[in-house]
């Protein structure tokens, strides 16, 4: 009887508290007194939680951008109210406000936020449009992320469109839903004037909503997009929306993506849709993005949700999240029919060599990379490059390589798309991410093989690819050449300023490197040739400079002495460079037209057409 009593007490218990939860309702408005000063004025509202006070937080960053932004320094106002009555607010932390709130039932909170960084990660408004990425718009009263709340949208008077992933509230314009904060957070909202059209793919409802104007033909863009939507369903075989948003800002130069569960921000460039080379780019971008869809957004590594919002969350796991999303966007664009086989094995090539001629790629791993996005991937110095290696890059050369061992191990019944379908087919059984084991096991089991050599070698070490070995499995040869054959180089960039030739990077083992030229340097002459006359004869189209368009440089051999006058912090300093070869190569790709049945068989499967 006791032990009866005490479960149904807390069954009591616990109903209440659900029920007390249940009870508390989170709003928000969104208004815009004064776009043109890219403010937008946030007032959140809190009913039925009675406490003595009640903290709201703000994320420090945001999913998909491994970098603590500290959002919470563009907010300011910060004020909050009861019955008409103005309640004492004391910030306890960096992105964290208490509210003594005196047991009030409904506490309104007003803040205003400053929004003007151009990216596809962080909150801008002018007097055009306002984008408003949620991370750096909304806060969340503290242990409440599993909270729904409704926003209501208040465009400037200009402006007439709402978009977003949100789910809309019946009878209620610009007005939506969120089942708790996660989504809300994963949720951008474009406001403004922006031209939308629709196209069904896969059973899917797609919206483009187009700002910044453009060279793009809409029709056009449903009938292509909508072919890549039903490639990359065709791979995971189901579509996890009903709806699906493409957010697109257009600029003079625009570029990147960030995904998120029901919708993508894209940048673009907006008079580039005209050329084969952007309206390819574009349509890459948006295979990507929508990559993603499944990869990280649902099959994500372990760590990449439920989000702790406050720090970062590290995970070893960013090039399959992000590097195979690179190699899978080369794969859908082919089977899309947007590029040819050639093509296809170029740009993966490309990829190679890309990574080849970083010298960072010899010190750090694909699993390194991914674990210090937060303090190397989005804070590039000028050493960058020669310590560390982009796990987009790296993860891409892993998966074309990973690929072509499971297709040849199989003899061309399984491929690295059989492992992706597997292990989101997993995620979504468990309801959560998979280690980095479990990934490894998935794909030892759909190959047969073991891949503890190829974990060694390429996601826990820094060997070079063996791509004449893999790519030979698709009977795919591979010839490599300098990429500029007895053309001395100096390893150095330079950026020109009033003073001179200023050093912007070196590169490991280069001749600048071993004579000790540093950034900042500033180049005064070389070989007593002044950097003025020294770039008379070109036609310069950006502050960039390479050493090696200088007639000076060009004029020379490997193994000549190129002797510099510079400046270092005001001091004049000689240096002596002896000009080395480029060690940089160029791979070319070419599909034996001789190759073997089981070549042909490897080749076929893996380029899905």
């Amino acid at each position: 009887m006791f032990i009866k009593k005490s479960i149904l007490s807390l069954v009591a218990l616990l109903t209440f508290i659900m029920a007390a939860k249940a009870q508390v309702k989170i709003g928000f408005e969104v208004s815009f007194k004064e776009p043109q000063a890219h403010y937008a004025e946030v007032q959140m509202n809190i009913s039925g939680l009675v406490k003595d006070y009640v903290d709201v937080k703000m994320p420090v960053w945001t999913p998909g951008s491994y970098l603590v932004r500290e959002f919470e320094k563009s907010v300011e106002g910060f004020t909050a109210s009861a019955s008409g009555k103005t309640l004492k607010v004391e910030k306890v932390r960096k992105n964290s406000w208490r509210v003594y709130s005196a047991k009030a039932k409904d506490i309104k909170i007003n803040y205003r936020v400053y929004a003007f960084e151009i990216s596809v990660r962080t909150a801008f408004i002018d007097e055009s449009h306002a984008f408003l990425s949620p991370t750096g718009i909304f806060m969340h009263p503290a242990g409440m992320i599993k909270s729904p709340s409704t926003v209501k949208i208040i465009p400037f008077k200009s402006w007439s469109k709402v978009s977003t992933g949100l789910t809309p509230v019946t009878g209620q314009q610009f007005t939506y839903t969120a089942p708790d904060f996660d989504w809300l957070y994963d949720s951008p909202i474009e406001v403004g004037n922006q031209d939308i059209f629709e196209f069904m793919a896969a059973g899917v409802r797609h919206e483009v909503a187009m700002y910044g104007g453009g060279n793009y033909d809409k029709e056009r863009l449903k009938v292509d997009m909508a072919k890549i939507v039903e490639q990359e369903t065709a791979v995971y075989g189901e579509n996890p929306n009903k709806y699906y948003l493409f957010i697109v800002h257009n600029y003079a130069r625009g570029g990147g993506g960030l995904e998120h569960l029901n919708s993508t921000t894209l940048g673009a460039t907006r008079d580039a849709y005209k050329t084969e080379k952007g309206y390819k780019g574009f349509l890459s971008l948006v295979a990507h993005e929508y990559h993603h869809l499944w990869n990280v957004k649902r099959l994500r590594p372990v760590a990449l949700g439920p989000f702790d919002y406050d720090n970062e969350n590290y995970t070893t796991n960013l090039w399959v999240a992000e590097g195979f999303t690179s190699y899978y966007e080369n794969k859908y664009i082919l089977r899309a029919g947007f590029d040819d086989p050639n093509g296809f094995v170029n740009g993966l090539a490309g990829g190679i060599a890309t990574v080849l001629n970083t010298p960072g790629a010899k010190v750090q791993s694909a699993a390194a990379s991914s674990y210090d996005a937060w303090i190397i991937g989005y804070r590039p110095n000028e050493n960058s490059k020669n310590n560390s290696i982009s796990y987009y890059n790296k993860g891409e050369v892993i998966g074309i390589l990973m690929d072509l061992e499971i297709i040849n191990a199989t003899k061309g019944a399984k491929s690295l798309d059989d492992v992706m379908k597997a292990m989101y087919l997993q995620c979504k059984t468990l309801k959560r991410g998979y280690t980095d084991a479990e990934f490894k096991a998935m794909v030892e089991k759909i190959s047969g093989i073991s891949f503890t050599n190829f974990w060694t070698k390429y996601v826990n070490g820094v060997d070079d690819a063996e791509y004449v070995k893999y790519f030979g499995y698709a009977g795919v040869k591979v010839s490599t050449e300098n990429a500029t054959p007895d053309k001395p180089v100096t390893g150095a960039a330079a950026q020109l300023t009033n003073d001179g030739l200023a050093i912007t990077s070196t590169t490991r083992g280069s001749a600048a490197w071993d004579a000790g030229l540093n950034v900042n340097d500033v180049i005064v002459s070389l070989d007593d040739v002044t950097v003025s006359d020294a770039i008379s004869t070109l036609r310069l189209r950006a502050p960039q400079v390479s050493l090696e368009s200088l007639p000076v440089v060009a004029g020379k051999k490997i193994g000549d002495v190129l002797k510099l006058k510079v400046k270092r912090d005001g001091i004049d300093k000689e240096i002596a460079l002896t000009l080395k070869a480029n060690p940089s190569v160029r791979l070319k790709a070419t599909i034996d037209e001789n190759a073997t049945a089981a070549q042909k068989t490897v080749l076929k499967k893996w380029m899905g057409i």
